[in-house]
């Protein structure tokens, strides 16, 4: 019998938890952090929540993937399904599953550390921008950018494959059955989100090119309410 698989130490990650925290003025300034980042998201690919087709993968990146609200119900499903679905999941869908997991965890992880430099009061672009500077690492901004173009581009090709519409619905009754439910409608969301946008490169380019140049902007200390299409002054 192989050893189970662990892409890209996802077994340490994961047991290292999702950056919840106990301490009430931490989560009040992480859900700040948060809610400011999606807006500015929201505001830099307003052109593809606006159009119909792109509009559901976009929402899903900016609400499961990336947003100010926590899932706890998921994230404790994939915690206690880890260890099946590394042993039974195709090897692509695996890795997609683990790209979410780490974009999650990195992320986590650098907010934190943002907080560490940014002020209490009211966040604007010039602090936020002074912030980003001051926790630097722009190995960890661009890997960030690769995961969520990643698992765009592994969900574009997913969903190209009728069976996996069918296998979905086969595993809907049986990931409630187990427990699993939370992470089974996140898996379908994702699937459904991609699906109804047909062909994904055009917002995986706009992607690319928008947050590589914001990072690029930001690391620079330029403040880039200019820079960036729909940044928020």
């Amino acid at each position: 019998m192989s050893a189970p698989r662990d892409p890209a130490g996802l077994d340490e990650m994961l047991a290292a938890g999702f950056g919840e925290t106990a301490d009430a003025e931490l989560a009040r300034r992480l859900r700040a952090l948060r809610e400011w980042q999606a807006a500015r998201l929201a505001r830099t690919y307003d052109d593809f929540l606006r159009d119909p087709p792109s509009a559901a993968a976009v929402r899903f990146f900016l609400t499961d993937l990336y947003g100010p609200e926590e899932h706890p119900r998921r994230d404790q499903d994939l915690r206690r399904a880890w260890g099946r679905l590394k042993r039974t999941l195709p090897e692509g869908a695996l890795a997609t599953l683990g790209a979410a997991l780490e974009l999650q965890l990195l992320t986590a992880e650098l907010d934190r550390a943002m907080l560490g430099q940014l002020p209490r009061e009211a966040l604007s672009w010039a602090s936020y921008a002074a912030a980003y500077r001051a926790v630097g690492r722009p190995e960890a901004r661009r890997r960030q950018i690769e995961l969520v173009l990643g698992i765009g581009a592994d969900l574009d090709r997913i969903v190209r494959h009728e069976w996996m519409a069918l296998a979905l619905r086969l595993a809907r009754v049986p990931a409630y059955l187990a427990g699993f439910g939370a992470l089974q409608d996140f898996i379908e969301r994702g699937f459904a989100a991609f699906r109804r946008m047909g062909d994904a490169q055009r917002l995986l380019a706009a992607i690319r090119e928008r947050e590589t140049r914001l990072c690029e902007a930001l690391l620079s200390g330029v403040t880039p309410a200019d820079e960036v299409p729909g940044t928020p002054p």
